[in-house]
C-alpha cells in the first residue's frame, strides 16, 4: 500500500507507523479492515493526498466526503491483499462509521441509527471465513428449495431491522427494543438452519437469556463472536452477572455500543491514557 500509493499520489515520506488495537483478530470484528482503514488514511495524510484537517485546539476532525472515498479506495485494496475477495463492506463501516447496508454487492448507508449498547463476546473457537461460506454454498445447492425461502426471510429480517432503526430516536427508550430483540432470536436460529452456528454461540445464547437478555453471532459464525443486545433499563448488576458467566465459560467480554463514527483523526491529547501508554512504550 505504501508503495502504490507513492506512485499514485507522490512520495510518501519515511515513517514509523504503530498500531495499537483493542480488536481481537480473526473473530470476524473486521480487525482487518480497521487496520487497512487506519493504515490507507495514515499514508495518504503523510503524503497530502488527504488533509490533516485538525486544527488546534480540535481533540478529533473528520475528512470530507471525496477524501473518506479515497481512504475506502485504498483500504479496500489493503483488503483484498489480505483476504483476495472481500465484500467491501468491513473498509466501508471502518470509513463511514454508523451503519449500513449490504445487499448483492451494493453498500448503502441507513439514513439515521441510534447508539445501541451491546456485549460484544468473543468465543476464542477459530474458524474459517471461507470453509464456512463455502459448507453454507454447499448446502444451498444441495436443498435449494429449503434454504432459499430461508435466505429470504433472513433479507426480511434484515428490511425489519432497518425500518426499526431509523425509525428509533437517537436516545431510545425500552419499548422501542421489544422488536429488535424478537429479530435477534429469528436471526439466530435461521443462521443456525443454515449451518453457520457452534455450541460455543447455543451455549452464549443460553448463558445471555439466563439474564434476559437476546443474542446472536456475528461475522461468519462457526465460533468467533457473539452480540448480545442491552435495553437502556438493564441492570447493571444483571449485565455484570452476564459477563462473569461468559467468562467462566472461557469466553471474553466486553461493553461497547454500535453506531459510531468511522476513521478519525486524534490529537494526543484526546487519546485516553491507557492508548498513549501504549504507544509511547512501543
Amino acid at each position: 500500500m505504501y508503495l502504490a500509493i507513492s506512485a499514485k499520489h507522490g512520495d510518501v515520506p519515511s515513517v514509523d507507523i504503530l498500531v495499537w488495537s483493542e480488536l481481537p483478530t480473526g473473530a470476524g470484528l473486521g480487525s482487518s479492515a480497521a487496520y487497512t482503514v487506519c493504515l490507507a488514511a495514515a499514508l495518504l495524510a503523510v503524503c497530502g493526498a488527504i488533509s490533516c484537517s485538525l486544527k488546534e485546539g480540535e481533540p478529533t476532525a473528520r475528512w470530507t466526503e471525496e477524501e473518506l472515498a479515497l481512504i475506502n479506495h485504498w483500504a479496500f485494496q489493503g483488503e483484498r491483499v489480505i483476504h483476495g475477495n472481500p465484500s467491501g463492506v468491513d473498509n466501508a463501516v471502518g470509513t463511514w462509521g454508523g451503519a449500513l447496508r449490504y445487499q448483492s454487492g451494493q453498500i448503502t448507508p441507513l439514513k439515521r441509527v441510534p447508539m445501541l449498547k451491546i456485549l460484544l463476546t468473543n468465543t476464542k473457537v477459530p474458524r474459517s471465513t471461507k470453509v464456512l461460506v463455502a459448507d453454507v454454498k454447499e448446502k444451498i445447492l444441495k436443498f435449494p428449495a429449503i434454504m432459499n425461502p430461508v435466505l429470504d426471510s433472513i433479507d426480511a429480517i434484515s428490511q425489519e431491522c432497518q425500518s426499526v432503526l431509523e425509525a428509533m430516536p437517537a436516545n431510545p427508550s425500552p419499548e422501542h427494543y421489544p422488536v429488535l430483540e424478537e429479530l435477534f432470536d429469528i436471526n439466530q436460529h435461521h443462521l443456525n438452519v443454515m449451518g453457520a452456528g457452534h455450541p460455543s454461540l447455543d451455549r452464549l445464547c443460553r448463558v445471555t437469556a439466563s439474564h434476559g437478555l437476546h443474542s446472536k453471532l456475528t461475522g461468519a459464525g462457526g465460533g468467533g463472536c457473539g452480540i448480545t443486545l442491552l435495553r437502556p433499563d438493564t441492570s447493571p448488576l444483571a449485565v455484570e452477572a452476564a459477563k462473569q458467566d461468559l467468562c467462566a465459560c472461557g469466553f471474553e467480554c466486553w461493553e461497547t455500543s454500535i453506531g459510531a463514527p468511522g476513521v478519525t483523526l486524534h490529537s494526543s491529547s484526546s487519546l485516553n491514557a491507557q492508548v498513549l501508554h501504549a504507544l509511547t512504550q512501543s
